[in-house]
């Protein structure tokens, strides 16, 4: 990666932001700090996936007076939802939430467990069939000598794939109201609804979170795949000290992941 922002750039690249999944612990994120500085990087800061998301997204709106935005970062392994207030180029972080633990288990006829090749064969395949239900009624997976020299054919439905996956999509909302809870504040206090992540362009859990949030429009103006990176460029700008005026104004507070407690 620092090879290719070199490229583009035409210099040597030392400085760094790097995004990590909302809810890590301090331990983790110092882990990916080090990371950074093992590859020859000065880490600048290390934010919330989620929360580059916000920058990205309000960077080119001035928005006069304080927006509640809850960002929705649904991927192939992790799951965030942050809400942020926005408001004259300060984005202040008010809650966030999520979960690490997204796994589908399926049974065959064959246990695949022992087999990596035959397991990565298999995750490629879905993973191509449910990109190509987001457009389509119906779809196949056929792979070739999966495992013990049988080949594997199945043909799935977008309906069969919903139902299916109906518990997983709707279990995504007990994270939203855990970080409408966090934030004390009510799903109508939500202004704007972003969408992030490859697994949000799934219909149906588009249909779930807009009935959530009793029939409100979810903003997909930003591209799901790069607004984390782009966040994340924006922050290593300001801390560089870039005074262009399109940054200069930006002002970034986080919050801590997890709740704090004292004993008296």
């Amino acid at each position: 990666m620092k090879d290719i922002a070199e490229a583009y750039l035409g210099k040597n690249v030392f400085e760094v932001v790097i995004t990590v999944p909302a809810y890590f612990y301090d331990s983790q994120r110092q882990a990916t700090k080090d990371a950074g500085t093992i590859a020859g990087l000065y880490v600048l800061r290390v934010i919330s996936e989620p929360t580059a998301a916000a920058i990205a997204y309000g960077l080119d709106k001035k928005f006069t007076a304080e927006r509640n935005v809850l960002i929705f970062d649904l991927g192939g392994g992790t799951f965030n939802v942050s809400i942020l207030s926005v408001e004259q180029g300060i984005f202040e972080v008010k809650s966030t939430a999520g979960d690490t633990h997204l796994k589908f288990k399926h049974k065959h006829g064959k246990d695949l467990s022992g087999n990596k090749r035959a397991l990565c064969r298999l995750r490629a395949a879905c993973e191509c069939a449910k990109l190509n239900l987001l457009s389509s009624s119906q779809t196949s997976i056929q792979i070739d000598s999966l495992h013990e020299g049988i080949d594997f054919f199945s043909t799935i439905t977008r309906a069969h794939f919903e139902e299916i996956n109906h518990d997983l999509f709707r279990s995504t909302l007990n994270t939203v109201e855990k970080a409408l809870q966090d934030a004390r504040m009510y799903k109508n206090s939500i202004h704007d609804v972003v969408l992030i992540g490859g697994s949000t362009r799934i219909p149906k859990l588009q249909q779930i979170l807009q009935d959530f949030f009793n029939g409100k429009e979810l903003n997909r103006s930003i591209n799901s795949d790069e607004a984390v990176a782009y966040g994340a460029a924006i922050e290593a700008a300001i801390l560089a000290g870039d005074r262009s005026k399109e940054v200069k104004d930006v002002m970034l507070l986080d919050v801590a992941p997890f709740s704090l407690a004292s004993k008296i």
